[in-house]
């Protein structure tokens, strides 16, 4: 062998060591297939099947495939108001393949409602894309003689201790709306929980109850057959469904914000230019003829923009309005 021939053969052994070497300092995923061609990936609903966000989390996975190039299934992880899937999502393998369909439950109402948490979102997930917000109406038995939120304002507080309001459960959306109205208003109604929205609804409708902040496809039917009356949007944006009826913000209860919005998250520590294939994916498919009229269909209001950072600033923003409007309800759940 000659010189040239050793010199070259060490030189290949001395790089192929240092690709071995460094090869070996990298987790096992980063090793494979460039993403997301190793396997299907999984997007977590920490709630159970049949209700909005598993329908939400269904059309969005049925409709990427194409998109990604590769499929998507999804998982129910239901229990612990929505901690359990949370906290799967949380330890799981931050390459992307495991995602979490979240709502503001999870990303950012429970850390100031449960007092033991084995997640922080604003730590252990990496934001992919908001999806979109569910927006509330208020709405009053008929029986309440009011036909705006003014109106209704003065009517409770001439009348202290007469009006109450029906919310799905301490902690829910609907208990923190009407807290927050509360706090807005200068009112003092009543709040009475009930164990989820059919029974709430049901008190409503039947006069047990003189008021609710409920989401608008559940209220919409009874609102159109006139045995519900509303009187406003709790979003900053009228909605879609209801573009004649003005926000509480319009009616003098400035800054009334409360929805829940849906958003996608990975596990902490995804890589960028993994979040980013995400996202460009999702982007790519709510804007789609056909899923955007499904998730119209379903109530869903398109947030200011798609992007990543986006999101972060809104679950930051979510969580500081939540978690002091908590501390005034002085709800917790254990």
């Amino acid at each position: 062998m000659t010189a040239i021939h050793k010199l070259s053969r060490r030189q290949w052994l001395t790089g192929t060591g240092a690709v071995i070497t460094s090869t070996m300092g990298l987790p096992s995923w980063a090793q494979g297939p460039a993403f997301p061609q190793a396997r299907t990936l999984s997007l977590v609903v920490p709630y159970a099947p049949g209700g909005p966000t598993d329908a939400m989390a269904r059309t969005l996975a049925n409709a990427i495939r194409p998109v990604l190039g590769q499929s998507m299934i999804v998982e129910n992880k239901a229990g612990a108001g929505a901690n359990l899937g949370a906290e799967l999502v949380a330890r799981a393998e931050p390459d992307g393949y495991t995602l979490m369909f979240g709502t503001s439950a999870p990303l950012a109402i429970n850390p100031y409602l449960y007092p033991k948490l084995n997640y922080d979102p604003a730590r252990h997930f990496s934001p992919v894309i908001q999806i979109g917000y569910l927006p509330n109406v208020l709405v009053v038995h008929p029986s309440v003689p009011a036909q705006n939120v003014r109106e209704l304002i003065a009517y409770a507080k001439a009348n202290k201790g007469r009006l109450t309001f029906a919310s799905s459960g301490s902690g829910a959306s609907s208990h923190l709306a009407g807290v927050m109205f509360n706090m807005q208003a200068g009112t003092d109604i009543q709040h009475i929980p009930y164990k989820g929205t059919g029974p709430a609804l049901n008190d409503l409708l039947g006069g047990q109850v003189s008021m609710s902040f409920t989401d608008v496809l559940t209220a919409l039917p009874h609102i159109q057959s006139g045995k519900l009356r509303v009187l406003g949007v709790t979003a900053i944006r009228r909605s879609r469904a209801l573009p004649g009826v003005p926000t509480l913000d319009e009616q003098g209860l400035k800054d009334f914000d409360a929805t829940v919005f849906f958003g996608i998250v990975a596990p902490s520590g995804t890589p960028q230019d993994v979040v980013s294939k995400l996202n460009a994916a999702f982007m790519q498919v709510v804007q789609q003829p056909d899923v955007k009229e499904r998730l119209g269909k379903q109530g869903l209001e398109p947030p200011v923009d798609y992007s990543p950072a986006q999101l972060a600033v809104y679950m930051r923003k979510e969580a500081a309005k939540w978690r002091d409007v908590i501390k005034v309800s002085g709800a917790t759940v254990d």
